[in-house]
């Protein structure tokens, strides 16, 4: 499950349980949603989202043993039918974290694979531990495809070629120095505590400039065209009636 922290302007967001893979199924699909909605309606000028996660894993992707299961209380029945009802119930979180009215920075202390990797790269900021911990696209291996948002948000935000290739195409587990190097870290950090100090730093800093919402909501999705067309986020104009 998760849990949402209020420290001044920061919203703390974490994946609890030490011991969990942190895996996406409709329970903490929901809960997640349930949280940003809490902190969208608590926000003010000034808010910053953190997310992170407690244990070895900030995120071990889509729950397959959940797609595996047993249909029960009107779910769907058959893996490729559950696991594509997980795919569509996190597609509106993911739209959720591009129009939520406040700076969001992902902080990566353990393995992020498939949808794990894919709601870190969610967030306008993204630091990741360098001790421990590997970003990995395991689709390629399962034999899997991506889906379309998926595809556009790797498109969006990993401006190399090759670094996408190697991360879709060759399925690699990139270390944090790696993903640094790739464009796709901001910054690494020798620890899962110096991860979220960092985050907490930046947040500060971000917090500071107490821009408004709506403002930095719409930059944001008028930044990355694509992924917000595939997921139906359309930008609209905002003029402020005071500079």
């Amino acid at each position: 499950m998760c849990t949402l922290e209020k420290r001044g302007n920061i919203f703390i967001l974490t994946l609890t349980g030490d011991a969990d893979e942190h895996r996406l199924n409709p329970t903490l699909i929901a809960s997640l949603r349930s949280a940003l909605a809490q902190a969208e309606s608590q926000s003010t000028r000034g808010s910053v989202l953190i997310t992170t996660a407690q244990g070895k894993f900030f995120s071990n992707g889509f729950d397959l043993k959940w797609a595996q299961a047993e249909a029960v209380d009107g779910s769907p029945s058959g893996f490729n039918e559950r696991l594509h009802h997980m795919v569509e119930l996190f597609r509106p979180f993911v739209a959720d974290l591009l129009s939520l009215p406040m700076p969001t920075i992902a902080a990566v202390t353990g393995h992020a694979a498939a949808a794990g990797f894919l709601l870190a790269m969610s967030h306008d900021y993204f630091l990741m531990r360098s001790d421990r911990g590997v970003l990995y696209m395991s689709e390629l291996d399962l034999g899997m495809t991506f889906p379309d948002y998926f595809m556009a948000m790797m498109r969006s935000k990993v401006v190399s070629a090759a670094a996408r290739r190697d991360v879709l195409l060759r399925a690699s587990k990139v270390k944090a120095e790696a993903a640094v190097a790739m464009g796709i870290v901001d910054s690494a950090h020798d620890s899962g505590e110096r991860v979220v100090e960092a985050a907490v730093r930046l947040g500060g800093e971000l917090s500071k400039r107490k821009w408004n919402g709506q403002v930095y909501s719409e930059i944001r999705k008028a930044s990355y065209p694509e992924i917000c067309g595939v997921l139906g986020l359309a930008s609209k104009p905002v003029v402020l009636s005071r500079l």
